[in-house]
């Protein structure tokens, strides 16, 4: 799609540099994931982009998705994370974020679940904030022992909380740096990124009232004080610099929640004809399966070659 077909072949060719005592470190050319749980299906992708297939590049993207607890009391993390263009180290980067997200998500999952399911949108901005922030810092902290700077080892870094539970709509989207956030609902794509806040001075909860019970689009623009969820040990790592991200949507069948990084962010918003071509394939009534969504994905668009990394979400 485009004013002209893509400058790069459409399949890969150059594989990145390996090393022989660091093969645990490549990254793979196309990560594919799907789940299904109460009332969602999911499906999730990571796609090298053209331009590093090219260079033989690794893919900065990286994506975890991962179930803590059991039944329906189990959360769903869905998190996905961009490395600093143009550094050597920056898909290691992009993975140990996603890595220390979850494992923090990982330890209050439980606290977490019965906040989702309680809808306590204070509680949850407050918490995930903190523990975004300390996964981060540990991410510089890890810049300092490689000899990095910190601006060379780091990630935007992007998360979805998705319950099993059937009677719960509640999603949950937190994170930093940019990317995003769409909504698709009768047939028409929502932008529905949410504005990134700075760290402020604490403000007491508020609590929804009839007008708000429905709305699709609930965000508090509340402060940071110490979250509920897990103590992590001193000392203190630096807290992140760039502004925090939130947002709180109540589902209706037939929703779909597509989150992204920059690499189909961007061209979604920049050619109507991708835009319409994805609404079209993802309005059905039913799912699309992992092939079929990683075709969807892939599509090209010319003058965009960035990775693409995207977490759809569809409501029965």
């Amino acid at each position: 799609m485009g004013s002209g077909p893509p400058t790069y072949d459409p399949e890969p060719t150059a594989l990145p540099h390996a090393e022989p005592e660091e093969l645990g470190e490549l990254v793979a050319d196309t990560v594919l994931d799907g789940a299904r749980y109460g009332t969602w299906t999911l499906r999730s992708v990571s796609l090298r982009g053209d331009s590093a297939r090219y260079r033989g590049e690794p893919r900065r993207d990286a994506l975890l998705t991962a179930r803590f607890g059991t039944g329906d009391h189990a959360l769903v993390l869905v998190a996905m994370a961009t490395g600093a263009r143009a550094t050597p180290e920056a898909h290691l980067a992009a993975a140990e974020a996603c890595r220390w997200i979850g494992r923090a998500v990982g330890r209050s999952h439980q606290r977490l679940a019965e906040d989702v399911r309680a809808t306590r949108r204070a509680d949850l901005k407050a918490g995930l904030h903190r523990l975004t922030d300390r996964s981060l810092g540990r991410l510089r902290a890890s810049a300092l022992e490689r000899g990095a700077r910190p601006e060379e080892y780091t990630a935007t870094l992007r998360c979805l909380l998705l319950p099993a539970d059937p009677h719960c709509r509640t999603r949950v989207f937190f994170g930093v740096g940019d990317g995003g956030l769409f909504q698709l609902r009768d047939g028409s794509w929502r932008d529905i990124e949410p504005r990134a806040t700075e760290h402020a001075p604490p403000e007491p909860p508020r609590t929804a009232g009839p007008a708000e019970e429905d709305d699709d689009r609930l965000t508090l623009d509340l402060g940071v004080p110490q979250g509920p969820y897990e103590q992590l040990p001193e000392p203190p790592l630096p807290p992140a610099r760039d502004p925090f991200r939130f947002q709180v949507s109540l589902a209706r069948p037939g929703d779909a929640l597509l989150m992204c990084t920059p690499g189909l962010a961007e061209p979604l918003r920049g050619e109507p004809a991708l835009s319409a071509y994805l609404s079209r394939r993802w309005s059905g009534r039913r799912p699309p399966g992992l092939a079929a969504f990683l075709a969807d994905a892939r599509v090209r668009v010319k003058g965009y070659a960035d990775d693409r990394t995207a977490a759809a979400l569809w409501e029965a």
